[in-house]
């Protein structure tokens, strides 16, 4: 995973509460190859009856292209489990995804693909989506300056800025998870950096409690 320290990002807002992950990827895109869930990322949305991008959907606007930050509502990634729902997030080139809340599994398995999830106040975030959305209205694809819908973000000091808001804001994260997006590793990963000092606590053991941790067998 690529580590996530800093971030300045263009953000798309998605509106809808309770956005499944069937709708963030259907069932039927399931079997794809990793770094080709990207182009089914919302395809139900995304796509009319004939298949063909919908012109008017926020995903498919020109001004939105290369966004790396969603800005959401309640409850995001709620439903099942599957974890494509973050491959397509990834995929699309999301890094970081702003809700009032997540689905459970959904948020834990964000960290564990390198995908910040970050709770901020409901009534800020639906500020935030109006007025990103009325700014890309009245913004020129064309234009060369796109500071009014970015986003930077600061993992290590766990703060969220951006034009719109009054003042930075603060967010939550464990800090184990912190550490793990920061060096780009996942749980196992950064369990397995830790193997020298685990391998001298395991001999400590053995030579002090040998009758609790006898020497393994080859």
């Amino acid at each position: 995973m690529t580590p996530f320290i800093t971030l300045d990002g263009l953000a798309i807002p998605i509106e809808g509460r309770n956005i499944d992950t069937d709708q963030i990827i259907p069932a039927r895109f399931l079997k794809k190859s990793r770094g080709e869930y990207g182009d089914y990322l919302f395809y139900d949305l995304r796509t009319n009856a004939e298949q063909q991008p919908r012109t008017d959907y926020i995903l498919n606007q020109p001004i939105f292209q290369g966004a790396t930050v969603m800005v959401c509502d309640e409850n995001f990634g709620c439903g099942s489990s599957r974890e494509a729902a973050v491959y397509a997030l990834v995929d699309f080139g999301i890094r970081a995804v702003l809700a009032p809340s997540f689905g459970d599994i959904f948020y834990n398995n964000c960290l564990k693909n390198g995908v910040l999830p970050i709770v901020l106040p409901s009534a800020l975030l639906n500020t935030l989506r109006q007025q990103l959305t009325q700014t890309a209205a009245s913004t020129s694809p064309a234009a060369t300056d796109f500071a009014a819908l970015k986003i930077a973000i600061d993992l290590a000091q766990r703060s969220v800025h951006c034009s719109h808001f009054p003042e930075p804001q603060r967010f939550d994260i464990d800090p184990f998870w912190q550490e793990c997006l920061m060096k780009g590793v996942d749980e196992i990963a950064l369990t397995l950096g830790y193997s020298a000092q685990i391998q001298a606590f395991e001999r400590h053991h053995r030579k002090n409690q040998p009758w609790l941790a006898p020497e393994p067998s080859n």
